[in-house]
């Protein structure tokens, strides 16, 4: 009898714990999850011990591309918090995002609270693509330091609001770490000719970067803001055209740019090709690392 008893208490036991809508972590706090590595980096530095944060997109990976698995799905649809980029960025999580709304997850979306940059006229090379017309919005907001600083002190607002954790003291330390490291790019930027900033990029990734420290966006092998988009014969002749008429010194490439491609440009145009790591982060984990390595790698193939 006493057996029974004790089988049926931890059945119970057993089945609350399965049923629970919004679990916690096993020490008790929050769980956040961030949609990917770069953005997930900001994340963890404001949050710090205060909750358990997690990323969903492996580093490295290409997020216009990447698929959620089973076990992602389960994990972004028990979070106390979701944090996305916004912007359809992350192609692949759109329909596990419409889910989690409708279940009831809670979401912080970066884009929502920041100045959006918009494709200008005569920005790139022309294609028909639809995000790469003028007044098409530009998902890649981590390129600007002062761009996340307004993201990470709205995400701390909204952590306050929502699961009641009290971030004022390390957002104020953040943000002024992210204004340093602004300034810190605007000095090494300073050293390039303004007749260098021109950008040749693997897709249109950079705009931000090249809206902040004053650089030309040439153009791009994909010519979309979307490096699933197709590459076109017409668009690489033009492409050839301008960087041979413009004295380009690089072309970068990045997460989803065809090797074959790239190589072949530079190999007719007699332009190095560098690899630059536009969306993945360096093995110390931290963003500022990431924009330094950008910036330099930038300024010093441009020099």
């Amino acid at each position: 009898m006493k057996k029974a008893i004790l089988i049926l208490f931890i059945s119970s036991l057993l089945i609350a714990a399965c049923g629970s809508a919004s679990p916690v972590s096993q020490d008790g706090k929050k769980t956040i999850v961030v949609t990917y590595s770069i953005l997930g980096a900001l994340v963890k530095d404001l949050v710090g011990n205060q909750a358990v944060v997690t990323v969903l997109i492996p580093n490295g990976q290409n997020l216009h591309e990447w698929e959620p698995s089973a076990r992602d799905i389960e994990a972004l649809m028990k979070a106390d918090l979701l944090v996305q980029n916004g912007l359809e960025l992350e192609n692949g999580l759109q329909k596990t995002f419409s889910q989690a709304s409708t279940a009831g997850v809670k979401m912080f979306i970066a884009t929502d609270h920041i100045t959006v940059r918009r494709v200008k006229a005569g920005e790139g090379i022309p294609s028909a693509d639809p995000d790469q017309v003028a007044g098409a919005a530009d998902p890649h907001i981590w390129t600007d330091p002062l761009t996340m600083k307004a993201v990470m002190l709205a995400l701390a607002e909204q952590l306050k609001t929502d699961l009641g954790i009290d971030l004022s003291a390390r957002a104020a330390d953040l943000a002024s770490r992210l204004d340093g490291l602004n300034n810190d790019i605007t000095s090494l930027v300073a050293t390039l000719p303004e007749a260098n900033r021109r950008l040749v990029t693997g897709h249109e990734s950079l705009g931000y970067f090249a809206e902040r420290y004053g650089f030309h966006l040439l153009g791009a092998i994909i010519p979309s803001l979307n490096s699933q988009a197709e590459v076109s014969a017409a668009g690489l002749a033009t492409l050839k055209a301008l960087i041979q008429g413009s004295q380009i010194k690089a072309i970068f490439t990045e997460v989803g740019t065809p090797k074959s491609i790239s190589d072949s440009l530079g190999s007719e145009t007699g332009v190095k090709v560098v690899q630059l790591p536009t969306h993945i982060l360096p093995d110390d984990g931290s963003y500022f690392t990431f924009m330094h390595q950008l910036a330099g790698t930038i300024v010093e193939n441009l020099h």
